[in-house]
């Protein structure tokens, strides 16, 4: 293929370290890929980072600086078949009589493989056939057999910044020629790629496509828009950067920053996410964050969800942005949620155990003879509607106080109402003692 003929991306991509831009934390002096390029040492690794960072570029370079033949593999569409290949090849290329060399196998994707494929890499790595070099977009703490893991050094690479972007805008454009773009159409590219380098080159070299075929030297931000359209929307829905970001707006909601929930609630809906995904989310929020210091965060939360269902986007939008502004300032508990996860905990600990007699339904004569519901004490026909001293426990489980409400919201009532419970218990049971 003629240079001329390759995707702008493959054509800008740096043929030394020097060329490299962004990931300094990594590159800078001093700093531990670079003093492994300058030490000439390789060592296997896991590269982890956002899309069109540089993993694959790095791992080329790694490949020349460290005079090592480059086998790479595609975990999206390579298997056992590819590994076994890799290794054949690395044998050969060690077992050389002529020029015996070293081997860099390079895996892209590779959380794609499943256990077993990745298990393939370890003994040639152990035993040091070849240096393995691993991309991924995701969090290698769960993707990564633990195995491959503690061999391998995991170097997180970040999304590009606003410098670096506008660094490759001016390389490429230097590079196509012909074609310009003003200050607000390079911010609007920025902004879009999103620190995706790959993303940034493929948009401007359709722009610049599109511009020279309509002979416009200069792009500006109405032609841009008007060529892009919803491309220029973009989420990761189902990678690690939409967890982080849906982390990031319920982090916001629980501190009662409403400006902050706010940036990342449009954040996401700018960029695609699924607003029903978000308006569930918003749900469990107010469930798991506000809960009983404000009941009416949950209805907010829920007549959110249908108002959406009603309208989408993008007048359903505004209703979501309510809620979240609601939920942010509401005062906060996690009383219920606190309550609800010890209470699954001791069922789980001590099993199920057999309902009182005087807690039973009685439906039938037979469950009357053997005293299903004996005993029991209608609330509505005592003092206060409630039983006290009533035992409403298992009878061999001493009652526990799961729910503790907080000096929060209604929850300051609900703890007011829940002492003078126990004081009336307390006083049905001193008063039994007495008898």
């Amino acid at each position: 293929m003629h240079p001329s003929d390759q995707p702008l991306a493959e054509r800008l991509r740096p043929a030394t370290l020097s060329q490299v831009i962004g990931q300094s934390h990594l590159l800078g002096d001093g700093m531990p890929l670079r003093v492994a390029f300058e030490s000439r040492t390789p060592h296997s690794c896991i590269l982890w980072g956002p899309p069109g960072v540089g993993k694959t570029t790095l791992a080329r370079l790694m490949a020349h600086a460290f005079d090592a033949n480059f086998i790479s593999i595609s975990a999206v569409l390579g298997g056992v078949k590819e590994i076994r290949e890799a290794v054949d090849l690395a044998e050969k290329y060690a077992s050389s009589p002529v020029h015996p060399s070293r081997t860099l196998v390079f895996v892209d994707e590779v959380h794609r493989f499943n256990k077993t494929q990745q298990d393939a890499f370890l003994p040639h790595v152990e035993s040091g056939l070849f240096t393995f070099i691993g991309a991924t977009t995701e969090n290698p703490s769960f993707e990564v057999n633990s195995a491959l893991l503690s061999r391998a050094t995991v170097y997180v690479l970040e999304p590009l910044n606003h410098s670096d972007l506008g660094r490759i805008i001016e390389n490429a454009l230097e590079l196509v020629g012909n074609v310009e773009l003003d200050a607000e159409s390079k911010e609007i590219l920025i902004s879009f790629s999103d620190g995706d380098a790959r993303r940034l080159l493929n948009a401007l070299e359709t722009l610049c496509m599109m511009a020279q075929h309509e002979k416009i030297s200069t792009v500006n931000a109405a032609w841009l828009t008007k060529v892009m359209g919803q491309r220029l929307r973009r989420f990761d829905k189902g990678g690690e950067n939409f967890y982080d970001t849906i982390s990031a707006l319920h982090k916001s909601v629980r501190g009662s920053d409403p400006d902050a929930a706010l940036y990342w609630l449009v954040r996401m809906l700018e960029g695609g996410a699924d607003a029903k995904y978000l308006s569930r989310r918003l749900i469990r929020m107010a469930s798991e964050d506000i809960g009983l210091a404000d009941p009416r965060a949950l209805s907010i939360a829920v007549d959110c969800a249908q108002v959406y269902e009603r309208l989408g986007a993008p007048e359903g939008e505004l209703a979501l942005a309510e809620c979240v502004v609601y939920l942010s300032i509401a005062p906060k508990s996690n009383a219920v949620y606190n309550a609800f996860n010890q209470t699954k905990a001791l069922i789980k600990s001590q099993g199920t155990q057999p309902v009182p007699l005087h807690l039973r339904n009685a439906p039938t004569k037979l469950m009357k003879d053997l005293s299903y519901g004996a005993q029991y004490r209608y609330a509505h026909n005592e003092e206060n509607a409630f039983a006290a001293g009533e035992n409403y426990w298992p009878t061999d489980m001493k009652p526990t106080e799961f729910y503790q409400p907080v000096e929060r919201g209604l929850e300051i009532k609900i703890a007011e109402k829940m002492r003078w419970l126990k004081e009336q218990n307390e006083k049905a049971l001193q008063a039994s003692l007495k008898k």
